[in-house]
């Protein structure tokens, strides 16, 4: 992710809570944490995260493809949530 090879990326691990604080620290990554299909579409939709944070320990297989799913399939709005994506980027510098 950041060095452009990506564009959206995947992480898992207990609890993905973790994972999501230390990915967010990396510039250009925007990591969100989700438990429901909502939240993947919503972190896409609305806030152009780029990175989805799993955990195993709180999300079975079945409900963990379809939040994958939902995250990859899900495009940024743009529009009104561009003005607050920009300004996240602007944090990192």
């Amino acid at each position: 992710m950041a060095a452009g090879r990506a564009k959206l990326g995947i992480l898992v691990c207990g609890t993905g809570i973790g994972m999501s604080i230390a990915a967010n620290k990396v510039k250009g990554v925007r990591a969100a944490h989700c438990t429901t299909e909502f939240e993947a579409r919503m972190a896409r939709a609305h806030n152009d995260a780029n990175v989805l944070c799993l955990g195993e320990r709180v999300v079975g297989l079945g409900l963990g493809a379809a939040i994958v799913k939902a995250f990859l399939e899900t495009p940024f709005e743009g529009g009104r949530h561009a003005r607050r994506v920009q300004k996240m980027a602007d944090l990192e510098r």
